[in-house]
């Protein structure tokens, strides 16, 4: 190893005159040569140490956190020529790397079980990767080779390398990998044009053509803005291939081919669509948001406030800057520096992680579900295209965020399905669409639905199944799906409304309490303020009914409050997240404690009496 200090370097070290190679004094005055010549000694004395100190601590060999039992990560050494019995436990383990990421799997080649990057040599990695593929093969999956990268830690050893490999399974029986993306940000930056140009295949002309298929309304069309919230999807095969429109024509097709589906929820940007943005952010539970900024105005509208909903909802969030193609680099550097002042705020304590080439898109990709505050940021356009395959690559190998086994314990539990969306069809009758919260469903089933504004639940039947516009016959947790069910009268259905089990004896509330932080309010936040509740999909108007411990709360400060729905009773969950708003007034929480009809009455019973009490002691005060 060359060492950092050579004699030379020591010879001509900061402030050496240039007299000082020969050792000799040439200056007039003597003292301060001599004072010279110790200090240069000393500084010698040092540096020899410091060589020694070097020459037994040598640089030590870098490390991947160490291999862990569960998940989809696995380390191997090298997988050279291994016996039958070894390769039939590598399968089953590879199969059980499968199961845990649902689907997917990531193999490090090269690397010990502590995380050693020790590498392999050019003919140990081109054997390690055909005994992967064969692998890969008997388990009905194919290999993707990320990326390669050289291990030099050392001069004295030849180079060797390690692999990054991404194993998915084929598709089979439509139990393909679902990731939900909402899409939010300001008016007019570019959200619906570039879901069209990654879900079509076909870049922008620069005037919004890519966006005309994804709007839902004649409005939409004429204005170029959307209101509604509406679904596109984007497939990758067992390969990492894009599949899209551009080589299928149904959606049917590209369920059918593809192995991972990335199901797109664009929402509207304009802040009178606002409440239709909150409702898509809770009722459709995204499992990650893509903020898009337009380079050319920055951080402008609403964007701060889609950050600030994604935060407090507590969705991982990437960013995309799109229409690089319209401005300067500078004016994009400004953006992306605007961007990383905002992400480093207290308030967000992010980690903004700049995406320039495939190797960064694969790195942002594997810590943006390991680490919370770690922040993606993509700059591209849907005109040139630029760096646009950069975000193909990130939402390829984005892994879901929760196991196989979180999965397992869902789908052991009764069936619950949120009602987000009712239709009718014709010749098919009344159909709805919503997520299945957990358990199982099968096309044939008989459920519950409501609470009615009475508080209760009616039977009905489901009839078939539909899943991103494709036949289904059963539906597992946490997958989003139409369910169609016959002449079932639609004007007894609204949103908001669940589909449970009836083993689940499900239990409904007209008031609740919740832990609250009161993000934002003008004035004061007191007993018999109205706001509008979001929890889930759940949306009503709600009054403030009692401040525990408190009279009124200011922005910033913390309570637990009792609310009571004005119109009719709903389904909550214990625990659950809730938003609410009026006007400029924001807060977050969570419910803390759900009160039963009964227990609603004696409260009501009480606080009229203490009332009455209060009134009387009033009105037998002396008059001053």
């Amino acid at each position: 190893m060359v060492d950092p200090v050579s004699p030379a370097v020591a010879r001509t070290g900061p402030g050496s005159g240039p007299g000082y190679g020969s050792g000799t004094c040439t200056g007039n005055n003597g003292r301060k040569a001599v004072k010279k010549s110790r200090s240069r000694r000393g500084k010698r004395g040092k540096k020899r140490r410091h060589k020694k100190n070097n020459k037994s601590n040598k640089t030590p060999p870098p490390y991947l956190p160490p291999e862990a039992e569960e998940g989809n990560i696995e380390y191997k050494l090298k997988l050279v020529n291994p016996t039958q019995y070894r390769f039939e436990h590598l399968a089953t383990q590879l199969k059980w790397r499968l199961q845990e990421g649902r689907g997917e799997a990531v193999y490090q080649i090269g690397v010990e079980d502590n995380g050693l990057l020790v590498g392999l040599s050019d003919a140990d990695m081109k054997a390690s990767l055909h005994t992967l593929k064969r692998m890969a093969e008997k388990v009905g999956a194919d290999i993707t080779l990320l990326r390669e990268r050289e291990v030099d830690y050392d001069l004295d050893r030849n180079s060797r390398k390690i692999a990054e490999v991404l194993v998915r399974k084929v598709p089979d029986d439509q139990q393909f990998l679902d990731l939900r993306v909402a899409v939010l940000g300001n008016v007019d930056s570019g959200k619906s044009t570039l879901l069209g140009v990654l879900t079509q295949g076909e870049l922008d002309n620069g005037r919004g053509r890519a966006r005309l298929n994804l709007f839902r309304h004649l409005h939409e069309i004429q204005s170029g803005r959307t209101s509604s919230i509406s679904f596109e999807i984007l497939g990758f095969n067992s390969k990492g291939e894009v599949v899209n429109y551009s080589e299928s024509r149904t959606a049917e097709e590209i369920c059918e081919s593809s192995s991972k589906m990335i199901t797109f929820i664009d929402l509207a940007g304009h802040q009178k669509y606002l409440k239709t943005t909150i409702f898509g952010l809770t009722s459709y539970c995204p499992d990650f948001a893509m903020l898009v900024v337009s380079a050319n105005t920055g951080i402008a509208g609403t964007t701060r406030e889609h950050l600030g909903l994604a935060m407090a909802l507590k969705v991982p969030i990437f960013v995309v800057v799109s229409k690089v193609d319209v401005c300067s680099r500078g004016t994009v550097e400004r953006t992306v520096r605007q961007l990383e002042r905002v992400l480093k705020q207290p308030g967000c304590n992010k980690v903004p992680l700049l995406v320039t080439n495939p190797d960064d898109a694969v790195t942002a990709a594997q810590q943006f579900t390991q680490s919370t505050c770690i922040t993606p940021i993509f700059t591209l356009s849907s005109v040139s295209g630029e760096s646009l395959d950069l975000l193909k690559v990130f939402l390829n190998i984005l892994p879901p965020l929760s196991n196989s086994k979180e999965q397992e314990e869902l789908m052991q539990q009764l069936t619950e399905f949120q009602v987000d969306e009712i239709y009718s069809v014709p010749d098919v009758g009344t159909v709805v669409g919503g997520t299945l919260y957990s358990g199982v469903c099968r096309e044939g089933e008989r459920l519950v639905v409501g609470p009615t504004d009475q508080g209760s639940f009616l039977r009905l039947k489901v009839g078939s199944i539909q899943r991103n516009r494709s036949a289904c016959r059963v539906l597992r947790a946490g997958q989003a799906a139409t369910l169609a069910l016959g002449n079932f009268d639609r004007s007894l259905l609204r949103k908001g409304m669940v589909m449970v089990s009836p083993k689940m004896n499900p239990t409904i509330c007209w008031q609740f309490e919740a832990a609250i932080v009161l993000l934002f309010h003008a004035k004061t936040f007191r007993r018999g303020s109205q706001v509008t509740v979001h929890v889930g999909n759940v949306r009503q108007t709600a009054t403030v009914e009692c401040l525990h411990g408190k009279e009124e709360l200011r922005t910033g400060e913390r309570a637990v409050v009792r609310f009571r729905f004005i119109k009719h009773p709903e389904y909550l969950r214990l625990g659950a997240k809730l938003l609410f708003r009026e006007g400029v007034t924001k807060g977050i929480g969570h419910i803390s404690r759900l009160l039963q009809p009964f227990q609603n009455q004696n409260h009501d019973q009480n606080h009229d009496q203490n009332h009455d009490q209060n009134h009387d002691q009033n009105q037998n005060l002396p008059e001053h």
